[in-house]
């Protein structure tokens, strides 16, 4: 599985701190996803988004969409901050 880096960083709110983290590699957002995603905010775009990314380490996705999944996921899960860098 290869680590890839998002185009642009998803910047989140930590489901355990509620401090903005800037999410910019595909492991990174895997890793949040499988550890510290609230139980409660894992629907249908956090499934999504898991799919996606592992998708992306195997090299079957294209990164700048499993950031797209993955940004949906916090969306839907009231955990987006925004996209880019500030």
């Amino acid at each position: 599985m290869r680590d890839e880096q998002f185009d642009v960083p998803v910047t989140i709110e930590s489901a355990p701190t509620g401090r903005p983290v800037s999410v910019t590699r595909t492991v990174q957002a895997a890793t949040l996803l499988v550890d510290t995603w609230p139980d409660e905010n894992r629907g249908p775009k956090y499934r999504a988004a898991l799919k996606a990314m592992m998708d992306a380490m195997e090299q079957r996705r294209a990164v700048g969409s499993a950031r797209r999944a993955f940004t949906a996921a916090a969306k839907e899960a009231h955990l987006f901050v925004r996209e880019g860098r500030r």
